[in-house]
């Protein structure tokens, strides 16, 4: 049986603090965080594709522009809700 693909997409934002988390999360102890080895094989796929599309993470001013995508991110607290 052939596997179907998925396909994700994400704003030019949303694809840098993803990629920051991840890489974060790769360097931590993820047997605390994962308790079932076949997530490793999504997450490294999902990572590696966003580390060949992201020219930012290479850029001198990255963690400038991370903080700004992160803000873009993050919902305004008008106390609407």
């Amino acid at each position: 049986m052939s596997e179907s693909q998925i396909t994700i997409k994400l704003t030019s934002d949303q694809a840098l603090v993803l990629s920051d988390w991840l890489e974060k999360l790769q360097m931590t102890d993820l047997s605390r965080v994962i308790d079932d080895p076949a997530v490793w094989s999504p997450i490294h796929r999902i990572a590696g594709t966003l580390d060949k599309t992201l020219p930012e993470l290479f850029a001198a001013d990255y963690g400038q522009r991370l903080e700004a995508a992160r803000q873009r991110l993050r919902p305004e607290s008008d106390g609407a809700s």
